[in-house]
């Protein structure tokens, strides 16, 4: 894809809060996404899961001029800070910046909620994403446990590595 087909593409996206009857096609395309952590036994998520993620928070989704699923996002306010997690992105359309215009959107919408900041977690066991993540301008505060809904694969460790950016 050249740089004026993937800019075109990503203006086309239509962003959207998911609703119930979006789940199916939410589960398929979070467990595609994170399909790479191998570490986990079982999938990422699951009917019960996201519907429990979507009744604390929304998931954000971006789809295209079609429809089809793209990216989501759970993102969850917090008081003056926002939440973003799970950032998920179809793996067919992974490193065309999807990422980054999930994570810009939902900045700026917490940022029209009057949050002051934007917190998230990453995995240890990803040491790919904080290096991502600080391009984007976040910053790496501590260190977290990590409390996992499904069980880690035999001896395999596991925190989180907390990061934040101001608004």
């Amino acid at each position: 894809m050249t740089k004026d087909q993937k800019d075109m593409s990503l203006n086309e996206i239509r962003f959207r809060v998911a609703e119930a009857g979006d789940r199916p096609r939410l589960i398929q395309l979070i467990n595609a996404a994170f399909s790479i952590e191998t570490f986990f036994e079982g999938t990422r998520t699951d009917e019960e899961r996201l519907a429990a993620m979507m009744a604390k928070g929304s998931i954000l989704m971006a789809e295209n001029a079609a429809g089809q699923l793209m990216a989501s996002v759970y993102i969850e306010d917090r008081g003056k800070r926002g939440y973003l997690g799970m950032l998920a992105v179809d793996p067919a359309r992974q490193r065309e910046g999807l990422g980054r215009l999930m994570t810009q959107v939902v900045e700026e919408r917490f940022r029209k909620q009057g949050c002051e900041a934007v917190d998230i977690v990453v995995l240890n066991m990803r040491p790919e994403l904080p290096p991502i993540y600080q391009r984007f301008g976040y910053a790496i505060t501590g260190t977290e446990e990590f409390h996992s809904s499904r069980p880690l694969r035999p001896g395999v460790e596991c925190h989180c590595i907390a990061m934040s950016k101001p608004l």
